[in-house]
């Protein structure tokens, strides 16, 4: 067919006299490179244009105060905040600090670091993040997933029983990295790197390090003085096995108790929403009850191990003890962006979770740099790494919160525990900091998930199993490795071997459905099908030939042990393919030759706009012809059948362009 316009809406007659309109797909008008290249990138890094509030202001100071208001968000509420508001949060940061203030002595102890910092940790951070966070929901605080890495990671290379003040300086170090790292990801607009880490991967991994959290916690509830640094199940099992004459029937005891209590109160909980609050109380009461019981039975002086002695005062300055030298910066740098990612992918996933149940929207990007600033300055004033944990994060919802000021208060409950009750922890068992911690971490095992996974997608299951079993047989970081390494082999394969299926007619309408799907779908004789389902790059060009080929070839075999008319017509569906590049248009133009020499046709339909440049630039649209382009399935099979039915098959192209 001829370029011009008036060619593509010519008449043509068929067979019986009517005439068929001819409809062909127009070339995208010429774009400047440039123009293109800018597209492309704010499409990759800006999707949600997010200086679209800035733009639209007029003049220099009005544009200032909008660019404070997006790395700021306290600037967009703080003027409407009322009264009404306040009372919510009031409640929600006293009732997530009654939770808060446990379970960040508990996960301190957990990363082999002084219980203070947990406290630390609870009061500078939920101060930057209440300023520059954007979900409402988030409450800021230690986790345990993070919490066990750093122990792990850290503690394989430098004791924190042996050389404490370097351990201590390089948890702040990792800190500072982590923060530095997630801070950079937002900046540059890389937040889908933490995409990589999918919801299979989460479930699992998750659920591995809260296995491995619990059975650290055997130390604790056994009593145990000395305990093995592996995190492995094997290493925990034969250690505990090998000290049963060192077993302390007092600590089972009394940590079974206390566990029991927090099972039961997060069992109510669920049952009863609107009870909420005791299972966020219960671990503020199992710290002043097993205080209390201590004290006056003088546990202590039984093989009870408390706390002791924790500091006055608010977090002192740390900057000067954060360590860049040789020879373990690179160890605080791994552990840094290992923790940072897994302290990002936790955050993020919870924020949107709850911004989702109360309909608003959170940036990644900026929570990355508001979660990135709270560590940095974190680890400046003597705190380790914090996010947005899904338990506390829950509590806080469920207490009605309105805004981020619930962090503002919870923190300044912080305060007042750091600079009047801290001698009041002095006889708290670390048995009970035990069973804190594994009652929160039971709740980290999905296993509804699990088998939710099973049941929709084996491969995604195959994922969370691999990300679980690596970090429970293996450690931490090779759950973590394992669990990346299967997405991203997902992904490739994805991408490596596209699906295409064949496409028949569905009876008595113009619409092509996949075969293997609608049984009442017919193929159309001296015609194939095939719909590609993914881009055409370098990774898969050579496998779609091959793969058309067959397609080919099995079409054929099975016409011709029926005697049907084999095949003329290859339509391609182009519809889901989505970009091209040198090698798919050169596979397209090899495939063209191939198909000639067997006389068959090629016909594409429904080629995106992208296609149709790189096709015309290639010159493969020109080898094709423009007249075999067609804008939906159904037109390309009604001509190709036209052509079939009103010539003989072996001469249809031929006499397809003198129609034309």
């Amino acid at each position: 067919m001829g370029g011009s316009a008036a060619e593509s809406a010519a008449g043509k007659k068929d067979a019986g006299g009517g005439e068929r309109a001819h409809l062909r797909v127009p070339l995208p008008l010429p774009r400047p490179f440039l123009d293109t290249f800018r597209a492309n990138l704010k499409e990759t890094f800006f999707p949600d244009d997010p200086f679209r509030a800035v733009v639209r202001e007029r003049g220099a100071g009005r544009r200032a105060a909008a660019a404070l208001r997006y790395f700021f968000p306290l600037l967009e509420w703080a003027p409407a905040y009322t009264l009404g508001t306040f009372k919510s949060d009031l409640i929600s940061g006293i009732t997530i600090a009654s939770l808060a203030i446990p379970q960040g002595i508990s996960y301190a102890k957990l990363a082999n670091l002084p219980p203070i910092l947990g406290l630390y940790s609870s009061f500078v951070p939920p101060l930057v993040y209440a300023m520059m966070g954007s979900s409402r929901d988030l409450a800021v605080g230690t986790v345990a997933v993070a919490s066990l890495l750093i122990s792990s990671m850290l503690g394989a290379e430098v004791s924190p029983t042996d050389n404490p003040a370097l351990y201590l300086h390089l948890a702040f170090t990792a800190t500072f990295f982590a923060g530095v790292f997630q801070a950079s990801l937002g900046l540059l607009r890389l937040g889908f790197i933490v995409d990589f880490l999918s919801h299979a991967a989460i479930v699992g991994f998750m659920g591995g390090a809260a296995t491995v959290v619990c059975l650290q916690q055997l130390k604790g509830m056994l009593g145990l003085e000395h305990f093995t640094t592996s995190t492995d199940l094997v290493s925990v099992m034969r250690s505990v096995f090998s000290q049963t004459h060192q077993w302390r029937w007092e600590s089972v005891v009394l940590g079974s108790g206390f566990l029991f209590f927090l099972i039961i109160t997060r069992y109510f909980s669920k049952r009863q929403p609107r009870l909420f609050w005791i299972s966020a109380a219960a671990p503020l009461t199992s710290v002043i009850l097993g205080s209390l019981l201590v004290y006056f039975t003088k546990a202590e002086n039984h093989g009870i191990q408390v706390i002791g002695y924790l500091k006055k005062g608010l977090n002192p300055l740390s900057v000067t003890n954060l360590d860049f030298t040789p020879p373990y910066m690179m160890l605080a740098v791994k552990t840094g962006i290992i923790t940072g990612v897994i302290a990002l992918a936790e955050g993020i996933a919870v924020g949107r979770s709850f911004a989702m149940f109360k309909n608003y929207h959170i940036d990644g990007n900026k929570e990355m740099i508001a979660i990135g600033t709270m560590n940095i300055l974190g680890s400046f004033t003597s705190c380790y790494l914090t996010t947005g944990p899904f338990s506390r994060s829950a509590v806080n919802y469920n207490a009605g919160c309105k805004t981020a000021m619930s962090n503002v208060i919870m923190s300044l409950a912080v305060m007042i525990t750091l600079l009047f009750l801290t001698p009041l922890f002095h006889y708290t068992p670390l048995v009970v900091l035990s069973a804190i911690i594994m009652s929160a971490m039971l709740g980290l095992i999905d296993f509804p998930g699990a088998v939710h996974l099973w049941h929709v997608d084996k491969v995604d299951f195959c994922v969370c199993a691999g990300a679980y079993l690596g970090v429970v047989f293996g450690s931490v970081e090779m759950g973590l490795v394992v669990a990346v390494a299967i997405s991203v082999l997902r992904v490739l394969l994805f991408v490596a071997r596209p699906r295409t299926t064949v496409l028949g007619n569905v009876p008595d309408t113009t619409m092509y459905r996949r075969m293997d799907q609608y049984t009442t779908a017919r193929t159309v004789p001296g015609v194939l099908v095939l719909r590609v389902d993914s881009p055409i790059y370098f990774a898969n060009s050579s496998y779609l030939r091959e793969r058309i080929s067959r397609w080919i070839d099995d079409e054929e075999e099975r016409t011709g042990a029926k005697g049907e008319t084999g095949v003329q017509y290859v339509v391609l569906d182009m519809g889901a393919v989505g970009g091209i590049d040198t090698s798919g248009t050169s596979m397209l133009d090899e495939l063209k030759k191939n198909l000639d020499r067997r006389g068959i046709q090629v016909v594409l339909a429904n080629p995106g706009t992208e296609i149709m440049k790189k096709l015309d630039s290639s010159k493969v649209l020109e080898l094709i012809g423009h007249e075999w382009i067609f804008p939906t399935v159904g037109e390309a099979v009604s001509e190709c059948d036209f052509v079939l039915h009103s010539h003989k098959p072996g001469n249809a192209a031929a006499v397809h362009e003198n129609i034309v």
